[in-house]
């Protein structure tokens, strides 16, 4: 596809824009079955599959054009009532939403490929969507609204029909030649005449009678294809000295309403969407325009055009209502438009990546300013640091996007895998906006996707299993997410059977993982399920029983810089919590000073500090009665003796453990830009990067959870490689 810059342009914007609705479009399809009234959501999958078919067409994307019409039409059934809403048709949009994805991918490329089998799975899903596109409207039956007519009390209540027509024929009809009863005999020919009502209030007593005077009126129910405006044209020529008042009738009103909010989100004026919806003519709106201005040149009081049309009969008031708040609509979502841009993920890296640049220059600058003492320097530079953090907050914050969107995906994973392994299982979603750094949400979804398919194969039972045990025939699996302690908490839960502590000891035992008279905490124990190849699986499935992929996770997830922690209880289920940060560009840190090297310590971490006891037992110490564990930093990094006279205590915790830092000075909070040691580092524990302080030097940034872990092992050596 081969287009000018500007067109190239516009064409990015419908690749995202179409990105954007497809995952509305899924979100709305999967959680359809959680609502009383999925009218909201019907309309927004149908808003979305006609955003795409017409943004499609500026571009000549035949194909997504073609197909999504048809998916369009399917759902057009569905909001009229045509259709109901089933497990088996949401199995079937799916897909098809999946292949309007593949196909805006496609064929926005430079240069296509072969479509062959692209145009192979349109025509076989549109062959699955035919049973639904062959079906007529349902009829319905709803309250009739309170709109003004002079003879509404002459009207029999209508049963079918498309539209209503009220007659007043001029008094001088038949002078002029015109036969009211052949306007009847054409109607004919434009559709069914469902009801007839002769209105006859306007004959006089029989003496005032004039035979060449035309008393006659109408009350009409037509059942028709045809639109107002070619109905209106029937009574062209009596227009002028006659009432005539075309109005959708009881059964259609509701219809009205759904199509005046299926209208595109424009910033339309009134007269336009009421001409859009087919509820007036051009020749009605110019007639209230005209009043209207009438209005303006007189001094009587002003009234707006929807109630000049109401009083003329063109428009009942509820669909003027309804018009009135689609156009505040239009106008909202057209004002939020203003306030918000489309940034590119590069150019907001960029500004993230600049921004940790001006922390180090402004760190630089107050080093300066102390060693000269210059008050006045000293003073503008801590201004100037207080603007860098907000300016810092501000650029972070650009980049935090809702977690809930990679949880809805997880619904339709849920929804096949349980199809596929014969059980019923729900998922429940919490937390879902908890906001959270883009490119951790980027890197979370595959290791999230293996918890998820392993809860569901190894954790749930079966429905006979569950039913033995006394549990609900339907398990639940549960996605969390929230904050704590400047974190990023992701909770995955099942009600299943829970890990089974013998089993996986036992496996480990046999796998040499570890010995067998090895004293183990149940963490630890846990913790083996990481092990790459482990798998306590008695046979393999198209899902699980290799031991390939829990490994991976824990991989992917020290790369993020977080930990996980395994919580499990038998018979009663397994929850798997990740602590991620916030954000992989900068944290708060707490700078230490140990011998001749500087130390930062991630800030959410720490609890307390508190000065080293004299106690030559340098192993622990006592915590106001809690024993707490130390770990010598100087000692663990073989660092030159210290000359301080008095130590200090940096008092950590991490997955509900607490442990103490030796250090020898603590220099204060220090904003702190985290950049990668490299892969000649990457094996080593307790280390989670570096950063450049103000006076050039480089800094270690503690991992708390990999230091924890050597202390756990009673490893004090210098740093040694992870397993």
């Amino acid at each position: 596809m081969h287009l000018d810059p500007d067109m190239q342009a516009a064409l990015q914007v419908f690749i995202l824009e179409s990105q954007e609705l497809l995952q509305d479009m899924e979100t709305a399809l999967q959680s359809i079955f959680e609502q009383d009234d999925y009218a909201d959501s019907v309309n927004a999958i149908f808003r979305a599959a006609h955003t795409i078919k017409g943004s499609a067409g500026l571009f000549g994307l035949d194909a997504i054009v073609a197909f999504t019409h048809v998916v369009e039409s399917a759902l057009d059934n569905i909001r009229s009532g045509a259709l109901p809403v089933s497990s088996a048709l949401i199995a079937i949009l799916l897909p098809c939403r999946d292949h309007i994805e593949d196909l805006v991918s496609h064929y926005t490329q430079e240069e296509s490929s072969d479509d062959s089998q692209l145009s192979k799975r349109s025509a076989s899903l549109i062959g699955q969507l035919q049973p639904y596109l062959l079906i007529a409207p349902a009829s319905k039956v709803i309250a009739e609204p309170e709109y003004p007519t002079a003879e509404k009390t002459t009207s029999p209540p209508t049963q079918s029909g498309n539209w209503h027509i009220s007659l007043r024929f001029g008094i001088d009809s038949f002078r002029n030649g015109m036969d009211p009863v052949s306007f009847i005999y054409y109607l004919k020919k434009l559709g069914e005449i469902v009801s007839l009502t002769s209105v006859t209030e306007a004959l006089i007593i029989a003496q005032d009678f004039d035979p060449e005077s035309c008393y006659l009126g109408f009350e009409i129910d037509l059942k028709t294809n045809a639109s107002k405006a070619e109905l209106e044209s029937t009574f062209e020529f009596v227009r002028e000295d006659s009432l005539i008042h075309i109005l959708p009738p009881d059964s259609s009103f509701k219809d009205y309403l759904n199509l005046i909010q299926a209208l595109p989100e424009d910033d339309m004026f009134l007269g336009e969407i009421l001409m859009h919806s087919g509820l007036i003519t051009q020749r009605e709106l110019e007639a209230g325009l005209r009043q209207q201005q009438n209005q303006d040149d007189s001094d009587t009081d002003n009234q707006p055009l929807g109630a000049i049309l109401v009083d003329q009969q063109a428009v009942p008031r509820p669909l003027v209502d309804a018009a009135l708040e689609k156009q505040k609509q239009n106008r909202e979502q057209k004002t939020r438009e203003t306030q918000s841009i489309r940034v590119d993920a590069e150019r907001l890296d960029n500004l993230i990546d600049l921004v940790g640049e001006l922390i180090i220059a402004c760190a630089s600058a107050n080093v300066c300013a102390a060693e000269i003492k210059h008050e006045r320097l000293i003073e503008a530079n801590a201004e100037v640091g207080a603007l860098v953090e907000q300016v810092r907050d501000s650029a972070l914050q650009l980049r935090m996007v809702p977690i809930g969107a990679t949880f809805s995906r997880f619904q339709r994973v849920v929804r096949e895998i349980s199809s596929e392994l014969g059980k019923d299982i729900v998922l429940v979603i919490e937390g879902g906006d908890t906001e959270v750094d883009k490119s951790v949400v980027e890197k979370i979804g595959d290791p999230l996707t293996h918890l998820v398919r392993n809860a569901m194969d190894h954790g749930i039972e079966t429905a006979e299993i569950r039913r033995q045990a006394g549990k609900p025939v339907q398990g639940t699996l549960k996605l969390n997410a929230y904050h704590d302690s400047g974190n990023l908490v992701i909770e995955v839960s099942d009600d299943g059977g829970g890990l089974r502590r013998d089993k996986i000891l036992a496996k480990a035992i046999e796998r040499g993982l570890i010995a067998a008279n090895a004293n183990l905490t149940e963490q630890e124990i846990y913790n083996l399920i990481f092990e790459p190849g482990f798998s306590t699986a008695e046979q393999l499935s198209n899902l699980s029983g290799r031991g390939v992929g829990m490994d991976v996770v824990k991989r992917n997830i020290t790369a993020l810089r977080g930990t996980i922690e395994i919580q499990s209880t038998a018979g009663i289920g397994t929850q798997l919590k990740i602590y991620l940060p916030l954000t992989l560009a900068i944290i708060e840190g707490f700078q230490v000073k140990v011998s001749d090297a500087y130390l930062i310590i991630p800030l959410n971490r720490i609890l307390e500090c508190v000065a080293k006891p004299e106690a030559k037992q340098s192993h622990f110490m006592d915590l106001r009665g809690e024993i707490l564990p130390l770990i010598d930093l100087q000692t663990l990094f073989t660092l030159p003796p210290s000359a301080a006279n008095r130590q200090n205590v940096v008092v950590v915790e991490y997955a509900g453990q607490k442990c103490g830092l030796i250090v020898d000075a603590l220099l204060g909070e220090f904003q702190t830009v985290i950049k990668p040691l490299g892969d000649f580092f990457a094996h080593l524990v307790g280390v989670g990067g570096s950063t450049i302080l103000g006076n050039g030097e480089i800094a270690l940034i503690l991992d708390i959870a990999g230091l924890m872990a050597l202390q756990a092992e009673n490893s004090h050596n210098a740093l040694t490689p992870s397993t």
